[in-house]
């Protein structure tokens, strides 16, 4: 049965998923609430938004790459679809879709970039294989907490570079959820040395497995559903997930002991708004100002809610007798050596990414002093 979420009203699915066409794990969590239903059968194309006259109502057809239900990184999708309504007076009418139904997820890039649809939500790096400079506009391991990574964009030159690297492909990008660090990974027996990385079976998604394949780490992209069941089984030893909150929800305690921290791979991560250039620009100043302070109240919400989940996350996974562990330090040393080789690698293979980097890099440079003197270590 099909459904979008409209102004009129949204209703309530139990269900829990995270991560790009992550459908399968409906069996394996419990699940939040959903408020958009993944159409049936084939997927069908979009028109461009429609704009019934200069200054009026524009419907806008989003496509999710995550489902709705996933906490954070797709609730606040709806959340963006309800507030925007209000914050309008209903001038702005966001339909939402669930994953693959307006296109496919591995085709929801290019299908925003030709306008067959009109924007998508989703974290930049699923989107890194057309350019890996989105991972830097995603999470960049041994990166800045979300604060610094706000600077950077708002007042350090990062948003011009970001529009300007999205621009090439006819598509505005607009930040619009923030999440706090992820763990370290679940992992079926302990971490005590460099050494013991070597040879291991360990999901990893993005960036981050290009650092831990350097070290010796076998690692292997699986979707949500799948990465339980083979940690749980053994064809895995280990695997870099999502928040403790979401790694609970998905049952993660019950196919590993082992939980380890600093999430060294993601300490902040950004989940945007991509509008198709065209569509973008038919708005009226309005109604894109709407857009924009709607995403910025959102960085307000996700930021405070997430904080919040994951201290209530830990509690239980310690309650459930999992081991909550730290990487010892050499081995978060030779990760963030194997981060500063792929840095080098990338920016020599990529200008785009070389120059985005370059600006990254000088920003949290010039940040560390005040890093140092002013926040408690």
């Amino acid at each position: 049965m099909a459904r979008l979420v409209t102004v009129a009203g949204l209703a309530l699915v139990l269900g829990i998923l995270i991560g790009i066409g992550a459908v399968s794990l409906d069996r394996a969590a419990n699940a939040p609430e959903a408020r958009a239903i993944k159409e049936p059968d084939a997927p069908q194309s979009s028109s461009t938004a429609v704009v019934e006259a200069p200054g009026a109502r524009v419907v806008i057809k989003l496509a999710s790459a995550a489902p709705t239900s996933a906490p954070q990184i797709g609730t606040m999708a709806v959340t963006t679809v309800e507030k925007l309504a209000t914050a309008s007076d209903g001038n702005i009418e966001i339909k939402l879709f669930e994953p693959n139904t307006l296109a496919p997820n591995a085709e929801l890039f290019d299908k925003v970039a030709d306008g067959t649809i009109d924007a998508v939500w989703s974290s930049p790096n699923f989107f890194a294989e057309r350019d890996s400079v989105f991972w830097l506009f995603s999470t960049v391991p041994f990166g800045p907490s979300a604060g610094e990574y706000l600077a950077w964009l708002s007042y350090g030159g990062g948003q011009d570079l970001m529009d300007s690297s999205f621009a090439r492909f006819n598509i505005k990008p607009i930040v619009c959820t923030v999440l706090p660090p992820e763990s370290g990974g679940w992992f079926r027996r302990e971490i005590t040395s460099v050494g013991d990385l070597k040879g291991l079976r360990m999901r990893f998604m993005g960036i981050g497995a290009k650092v831990m394949r350097r070290l010796g780490v076998d690692t292997v992209t699986l979707n949500g559903g799948d990465t339980f069941f083979a940690l749980q089984s053994g064809n895995i030893d280990a695997a870099e997930f999502s928040l403790p909150f979401i790694d609970l929800r998905y049952g993660l305690d019950k196919a590993a002991s082992n939980y380890y921290f600093p999430g060294w791979h993601q300490q902040s991560s950004l989940i945007t708004l991509m509008i198709n250039m065209k569509v973008w620009e038919n708005l009226t100043d309005a109604q894109r100002a709407m857009i924009m302070n709607v995403c910025g109240d959102n960085i307000r919400e996700s930021l405070a809610e997430g904080e919040v989940q994951q201290v209530q996350a830990l509690q239980e996974i310690r309650q459930r007798g999992v081991n909550v562990r730290t990487l010892p330090v050499p081995v978060m040393d030779a990760l963030k050596a194997s981060w500063i080789q792929v840095v080098k690698e990338e920016s020599a293979a990529n200008p785009e990414f070389k120059k985005v980097w370059e600006s990254y890099h000088a920003f949290r440079k010039s940040y560390a002093e005040w890093r140092g003197l002013g926040y408690l270590p």
